[in-house]
């Protein structure tokens, strides 16, 4: 299977890796294997003992993480509509004036009676309806110098000792959005296995690998890639990274279209809703910090979910709010180009 290809730019001082670290190993009797004569932690011997003081020399991404805007996430605190049909009332207890297509139905709260709540203007529901929902605190990173690179884990994972190998029991479980350094990648049937740590592997399928791509031809300036293999997103100031974070693009039904796109529209908050009379209906009100770049498909703000690094959406670049703050900030007053990609 073709490899992930990572773009090195030692001038940089991006990332400077020790060579030949990153190609799957050409051992495959060690694959599987954690301690033999020859072989450990699915390496031969040698090359384990080389890495393992790489690996304890830079044992985390050199990286800093910009903080969760707590102002934005506190302004974001919805209600999602729990139940499949939801009725209407002109008051609490009163009369029934309609109903809302089932779906993915969140709201905001405009005034309380009891145990009703006021959704929009002379429409109650009981507060039984409702379900509280908070912003995620996710945050992306602004690069720094790497020693090797970089991955997310995107879900909950306990790493094996040897690549291919289940984990041994009682192994502690990684959480998700812990930031990890790719020390080593071996070949296991389709997938790669990543060494993470000293005796530590986990499938490729498990985390978003920051890779670093050059700017598209006639590309200049301030840039956003979105890479869709590894639901990724880095902004560039020319061949320069400068911020990376996990996004969630479109799920398989709404696919996000690969190209290169402008910013052609900006809006601070937008309502966003559609597949009216559709099991995926969905209505959300106040999305936060939207850039448009693909007809109706944009990159914004999400409130509603916290499941970046997977895909999610129904073909818009979902990533948290203070990230989507930072990207609005970083693209405002600028002619800037978003290049929508796949690594593999």
């Amino acid at each position: 299977m073709k490899h992930k290809l990572v773009l090195i730019a030692v001038a940089l001082g991006l990332i400077m890796p020790l060579l030949g670290t990153f190609s799957p190993a050409n051992a495959q009797n060690c694959t599987n294997v954690v301690e033999s004569a020859e072989c450990r932690f699915g390496l031969p011997a040698g090359e384990y003992d080389g890495l393992f003081g790489a690996m304890q020399a830079n044992p985390a991404p050199g990286v800093n993480q910009i903080p969760a805007d707590g102002g934005e996430l506190s302004r974001y605190s919805y209600w999602k509509l729990s139940g499949d049909s939801i009725t209407f009332y002109d008051a609490p207890n009163g009369n029934a004036i309609g109903t809302i297509d089932p779906g993915f139905n969140f709201s905001g709260i405009i005034s309380r009676q009891g145990d009703w709540v006021e959704i929009a203007p002379n429409h109650w529901i009981p507060q039984s309806d409702l379900e509280g929902v908070s912003a995620s605190a996710y945050s992306g990173v602004e690069i720094g110098g790497l020693a090797f690179p970089m991955a997310w884990v995107v879900d909950y994972v306990r790493p094996s000792q040897a690549p291919g190998k289940a984990p041994a029991a009682g192994t502690p479980i990684l959480q998700r959005y812990t930031r990890v350094y790719i020390y080593k990648s071996v070949q296991v049937g389709q997938w790669e296995w990543y060494l993470i740590g000293p005796g530590q592997w986990i499938d490729q399928r498990k985390v978003g690998r920051l890779i670093v791509t050059p700017p598209p031809a006639g590309v200049g300036g301030r840039w956003i890639a979105v890479d869709l293999y590894e639901q990724v997103l880095v902004a560039y100031d020319g061949d320069r990274p400068i911020f990376a974070t996990l996004i969630s693009s479109g799920l398989r039904s709404w696919p996000t279209r690969e190209g290169i796109f402008k910013i052609w529209a900006r809006k601070v908050t937008d309502a966003m809703s559609g597949a009216m009379g559709n099991p995926d209906y969905y209505s959300l009100p106040t999305v936060p910090w939207v850039m448009y770049f693909d007809k109706d498909i944009s990159l914004h703000g999400t409130y509603w979910h916290d499941r970046f690094g997977l895909k999610q959406s129904h073909g818009c670049v979902n990533m948290s709010i203070t990230d989507a703050r930072w990207v609005y900030g970083f693209t405002e007053g600028v002619d800037a180009t978003i290049y929508v990609w796949r690594s593999r």
